[in-house]
């Protein structure tokens, strides 16, 4: 199920005197929460009421109607802000984390089905995938174009070209290879 409303950062302290508040962004960054014109809280049920927004390092700032000093913004400590899918536009082969997990994971070349994604690592490089299968095995799996076929949201399946022994499909197999036969 798709969620309309996605959990965007939390609100981790406040800066200077004010009533601005340092909100830890669990996005790609906080120049992409700027750009967000409205947040909410409680799941996206209430607006949040966002007057301004400036980036701070690798945080962003916000100013909130109502909030005018620090300790009326220290109150609001630890509040996760939402943001609605709507007012974001993602480029093309992006998706929002929360549409990836619970996605079905098979090979676009044979069918076979590997598991689920469970969670999404970011990592510097790439993202990873956790997949777990009806066994409870996991494996990780490097989010790398040239091992995704598609990604199809609205069908719930990531489709994949995985390098061989990635799901320890034939790992015997390629442990064999190219080892001398043993007859004299």
């Amino acid at each position: 199920m798709v969620k309309q409303f996605l959990e965007a950062g939390r609100i981790v302290g406040t800066h200077g005197v004010r009533g601005e508040m340092r909100v830890e962004p669990w996005c790609d960054s906080a120049e992409f929460l700027k750009k967000v014109k409205r947040l909410y809280f409680d799941e996206g049920r209430t607006d949040a009421g966002l007057i301004a927004s400036r980036v701070h390092k690798s945080q962003l700032l916000i100013r909130l109607e109502g909030v005018n000093s620090a300790t009326e913004a220290d109150l609001y400590r630890g509040r996760v802000l939402y943001l609605n899918r709507d007012s974001v536009r993602l480029p093309k082969n992006r998706y929002f984390i929360d549409d990836l997990i619970g996605l079905t994971v098979q090979d676009d070349g044979t069918g076979a089905v590997y598991g689920t994604v469970r969670e999404v690592f970011e990592t510097g490089a790439n993202n990873v995938y956790r997949i777990e299968n009806e066994r409870g095995e996991e494996f990780l799996f490097p989010a790398v174009d040239a091992m995704i076929a598609k990604t199809d949201i609205a069908a719930g399946i990531l489709f994949v070209r995985p390098i061989p022994g990635i799901f320890n499909d034939n790992a015997e197999t390629i442990a064999g290879e190219g080892k001398p036969d043993d007859a004299d």
